[in-house]
């Protein structure tokens, strides 16, 4: 996974902060004004989000003239993809996660052993489902589903 830039990922986080109600997507301008703090041009904007629709990032409509963009992916997916692929980074898959496991909250340990529960029963064959799938929006590397499927 491409990881961003600030300001990349500034645009990402006006992206993923939006309205769900605005499925549709955003234009240009829309985003241009949520970074109002930053005095970026509009044409600063629109090429920031130009390379991350080539980077898989947003995913984009036509609309007349404009544009409407939305995330490929869930602020969600996107952190749990960076992981995945820290961990493929090399060395000890293993104990790269038991460190990490080590320094979790104990909160963020429950959600992970529910998680772990959840992803269990669904490759014994139960219909458990996970509520956050980890969506991967550059097409065919593995994901986590895609991993438990395969075990």
């Amino acid at each position: 996974m491409t990881r961003l830039g600030d300001l990349e990922r500034a645009v990402m986080d006006v992206l993923w902060d939006m309205d769900p109600g605005a499925s549709g997507g955003v234009t240009v301008r829309e985003v241009a004004d949520a970074l109002d703090g930053r005095e970026l041009a509009y044409t600063t904007v629109m090429t920031v989000l130009d390379r991350l629709a080539g980077k898989g990032m947003v995913q984009r409509q036509r609309e007349g003239r404009a544009w409407r963009y939305r995330p490929a992916a869930s602020r969600e997916a996107h952190i749990a993809q960076l992981m995945l692929d820290a961990l493929d980074l090399g060395g000890s898959r293993d104990a790269a996660l038991v460190r990490f496991a080590r320094s979790v909250t104990g909160t963020e340990a429950e959600v992970l052993r529910a998680a772990l529960s959840a992803e269990a029963g669904l490759t014994a064959g139960h219909e458990t489902a996970l509520t956050d799938r980890v969506e991967d929006p550059r097409a065919g590397r593995p994901t986590l589903a895609d991993e438990a499927t395969e075990r």
